[in-house]
């Protein structure tokens, strides 16, 4: 069984840095694909970026790249997301997902497992 658990969200000031990390407790890990959405007050779940069940492919979205990182240790079946130089339009409640293909996608519809959400808020 897939349970997700995202941590290391909280408040830091525009410019500023947070890693998100994201555990599974199950056994398929390493298996899957995995990403990381986000969704801000009134607007629609948007995706942020995925990686590959090797990580050896990974994906952004343009507003992140250069800035944003994800990456995965699957020895503790764990997912990451270094977020770098924080814009306030990067508040939002951050999910980790998790797709049984292992690809990593961009589109929300492949994900069969979802966290709870970690909230990021970025002030300026």
């Amino acid at each position: 069984q897939v349970q997700l658990v995202e941590s290391g969200g909280g408040l830091v000031q525009a410019g500023g840095s947070l890693r998100l990390s994201c555990a599974d407790s199950g056994r398929t890990f390493s298996t899957y694909g995995m990403g990381w959405f986000r969704q801000a007050p009134g607007k629609e779940r948007e995706f942020v970026a995925a990686i590959s069940w090797s990580g050896g492919s990974t994906y952004y979205v343009d507003s992140v790249k250069g800035r944003f990182t994800i990456s995965r240790d699957n020895a503790k079946n764990t997912v990451y997301l270094q977020m770098n130089s924080l814009k306030p339009e990067g508040t939002a409640v951050y999910y980790c997902a998790a797709e049984v293909l292992g690809r990593g996608t961009v589109g929300a519809g492949g994900y069969s497992y979802w966290g709870q959400g970690t909230q990021v808020t970025v002030s300026s």
